[in-house]
């Protein structure tokens, strides 16, 4: 599936994405944050995540820029958390914090999440990742009172976190966009639509 949005390209990763996407990832400010990524990380850590297995109603997407030649800035995708809901999530390289971009990624992963048929996304934040909570409010999640502990191999410890969830419904749906629904069921394998 492959999506575009203002300024960004999101798309499925291949394997030979594998030294762009180490380098991209392979900060300690952003692995920190992240709940599944090791810390230090490196290629074959790269290599082992594009290789998984992958299920259409969960797309991990990378973020690149169109502008720079398709350049890998960032990732974002959907995910079975711990409690069996569907949470959302994304990461930017630092070179390109500030930029509103991962606004924008996750924006159009919540397109693609809509196409696919998801009512209810779940999300978290890390408490000393503030930033996160302004692009997950930016999007419409709303705070649910909750915190909770979670493992982050970054860290290397638990890691408490804030938790957010937006509710899609049908009736809150926008009208989709078509270009992109017939993006999702040709990068899906679904088939040409019509």
């Amino acid at each position: 599936m492959f999506i575009r949005t203002e300024r960004l390209f999101l798309r499925p990763g291949w394997t030979e994405d594998a030294p762009e996407l180490a380098r991209a990832i392979a900060h300690e400010p952003v692995v920190r944050m992240l709940a599944r990524a090791p810390w230090p990380y490196a290629e074959s850590d790269a290599r082992a995540f594009l290789e998984g297995a992958q299920d259409a109603r969960l797309p991990n997407l990378l973020v690149t820029l169109p502008a720079e030649k398709g350049r890998i800035i960032g990732g974002c995708g959907l995910h079975r958390g711990a409690s069996g809901e569907v949470e959302v999530g994304y990461w930017i390289t630092p070179e390109c914090w500030g930029n509103g971009y991962a606004r924008e990624a996750l924006a159009g992963l919540l397109s693609v999440a809509r196409m696919i048929g998801h009512e209810r996304l779940a999300a978290r934040h890390a408490l000393d990742n503030p930033a996160s909570g302004a692009v997950l409010r930016a999007n419409g999640f709303k705070l649910t009172g909750r915190t909770a502990l979670y493992h982050s191999l970054g860290r290397g410890a638990e890691l408490g976190c804030v938790e957010y969830a937006l509710e899609l419904g049908r009736a809150a749906a926008p009208k989709p966009d078509w270009r992109q629904a017939e993006a999702y069921v040709a990068g899906a394998g679904l088939g040409a639509a019509a």
